[in-house]
């Protein structure tokens, strides 16, 4: 099922505390002092100009790495678990709307496209339009924290006229012609070693 803003909120690490507690802290702030807030809750963005070399950033930007260096996407799980990729286009027309339409104030709105794609295809998407000769790799492990279905439900972001524009076949090929002309440092391996030192994946 899609989540909604009104869906219990139970972090399980502390970037996920974190994020729940400005979001509080703001809203809490702007009906106080009648300071017009609303706090943006982004799914997941791709998109140009994102960093292809930090190995903490998207699922889109770190396959894309792997890739260009002719390595596996790695894929936790089965790769059947299922994410919300929205275009930074699209994250920019919510930004605007939040911030011209009063309707917006004090709430929490989803920001993503409502359609959920498993990771595998992701990475099979973009090792396609790269057409580099590798293949996903599913390593069969589990990240702490991770869940497995995250997609949005944007119904309430819709009632103020939000409609995402660029679907996955048209923005991931727009990636992908940036990405080919820029440097893209692959930090996968130590970033994985990382979270098997700290004992985040089983």
């Amino acid at each position: 099922f899609s989540t909604p803003e009104d869906k219990v909120l139970h972090p399980t690490s502390i970037y996920a505390l974190s994020k729940r507690d400005q979001e509080e802290q703001c809203l809490i702030v702007g009906r106080s002092y009648k300071i017009p807030t609303v706090a943006m809750r982004y799914f997941n963005i791709y998109g140009s100009r994102q960093s292809l070399s930090n190995p903490y950033t998207g699922v889109a930007a770190i396959f894309s790495s792997r890739i260009k260096n002719n390595h596996s996407p790695l894929i936790y799980e089965d790769g059947l678990q299922t994410r919300d990729f929205i275009h930074v286009s699209d994250i920019v027309q919510a930004n605007l709307l939040a911030l011209t339409n009063p309707k917006a104030d004090y709430q929490a709105l989803n920001v993503g496209t409502g359609r959920p794609t498993s990771i595998l295809e992701v990475a099979k998407i973009l090792i396609k339009l790269y057409k580099v000769k590798v293949s996903p790799q599913v390593v069969n492990k589990y990240r702490a924290g991770d869940i497995r279905h995250c997609y949005a439900d944007i119904s309430r972001i819709r009632q103020l006229g939000f409609s995402p524009r660029v679907s996955l076949e048209k923005g991931f090929p727009e990636l992908i012609e940036w990405g080919k002309v820029v440097r893209a440092e692959d930090k996968t391996s130590r970033a994985t070693f990382e979270l098997k030192s700290k004992g985040l994946t089983i």
